[in-house]
């Protein structure tokens, strides 16, 4: 069966970032922004949905972000993200946070973010994506608690659209 019929395997969408942090991505204080991480952790996110998607893809929804650890100038950060579930047109990324200190070895998970994606065609149109293939029971997992995420946000907006009536 070729691939187009039945997905791709989560494996497919990984991608890894790595940045060193300078002093134009702190504040006063020498901690990063947390503005700057969530860019890159967009940035990270949108790359593992394109790869699965093979289309350009904008982000629709932030559902979590929260910074555990500061993350210090001169450290290096490391984003790994993959798509962690897929629906009609969209896409949700689990993205992982590790910083490192590159003098000592010493690294610091600073946070999990999901966020969600759609894939659009040419003429910035949702388009359908193929569905995702997971290959542990892990993955099988995190893809049934996407599509309760899912089902959750669709209910949000839902809610939202009538009290803005």
């Amino acid at each position: 069966m070729s691939e187009s019929l039945r997905g791709k395997p989560i494996s497919a969408s990984q991608v890894t970032l790595a940045q060193l942090m300078q002093p134009q991505h702190a504040n006063t204080l020498g901690n990063v922004h947390g503005g700057w991480i969530m860019q890159l952790v967009d940035e990270t996110g949108a790359l593992a949905c394109m790869r699965h998607s093979q289309q350009r893809v904008v982000t629709v929804a932030v559902d979590q972000m929260t910074f555990r650890q500061p993350i210090r100038i001169g450290d290096l950060v490391t984003m790994n993200a993959e798509v962690s579930y897929v629906g009609r047109t969209s896409m949700e990324a689990e993205v992982q946070v590790e910083d490192e200190n590159p003098i000592t070895g010493q690294r610091t998970h600073t946070n999990t973010a999901y966020l969600v994606y759609v894939a659009l065609d040419e003429a910035g149109r949702p388009i359908p994506v193929l569905p995702l293939i997971p290959g542990t029971e892990a993955q099988q997992k995190r893809m049934q608690e996407g599509r309760a995420w899912q089902d959750h946000r669709l209910a949000q907006v839902q809610k939202n659209d009538r009290n803005e009536r």
